[in-house]
């Protein structure tokens, strides 16, 4: 009986490049992503902000006072960290990035673009993806923390 053929994975440049720009697809649609559902939620933090802007000057109970200013301050919070999703970054980089370009001349850009630098810009807006889904992740956690102090507000005034 024979025994089956060894299979070698395929490391040649053509895998690699195809990987490459593989992965740098896919953080650039993270990065997408991220600032779609950043988008989303600052809407929904807004007409939550603006609904609750409604109630001031209204006579409500001390606990639900203290609650509902508690929920405003976290949506406050969470709507900063949405910006700073949003929020253009401009600095820093090398290279392989656009900001860099922006003050090269043309033939600095030819040189500088010489090389095969998708590995660099991988490493780069991969370290964007992670911040902008970190802030993300801190403003859900604040929207969701707002959403349970003004429902602890709703009731007070309820009672």
């Amino acid at each position: 009986m024979a025994l089956p053929a060894l299979i070698v994975p395929d490391y040649s440049s053509t895998h690699t490049d195809h990987n490459l720009t593989e992965a740098w697809a896919v953080v650039s649609g993270e990065i997408a992503r991220t600032d779609g559902k950043s988008s989303l939620l600052l809407a929904f933090t807004g007409a939550v902000l603006a609904g609750l802007a409604s109630l001031t000057g209204r006579p409500l109970p001390a606990v639900t006072q203290a609650f509902g200013a508690a929920g405003v301050l976290a949506l406050a919070a969470a709507s900063i960290l949405l910006l700073l999703v949003v929020r253009p970054r401009l600095r820093g980089g090398g290279l392989e990035s656009f900001p860099a370009w922006a003050r090269m001349s043309e033939a600095d850009i030819r040189e500088a673009l010489h090389g095969d630098l998708r590995a660099a810009r991988i490493r780069i807006l991969s370290l964007i993806a992670v911040r902008k889904f970190r802030h993300l992740q801190r403003a859900v956690d604040l929207i969701l923390t707002a959403l349970a102090l003004l429902l602890l507000a709703a009731i007070g005034a309820l009672l």
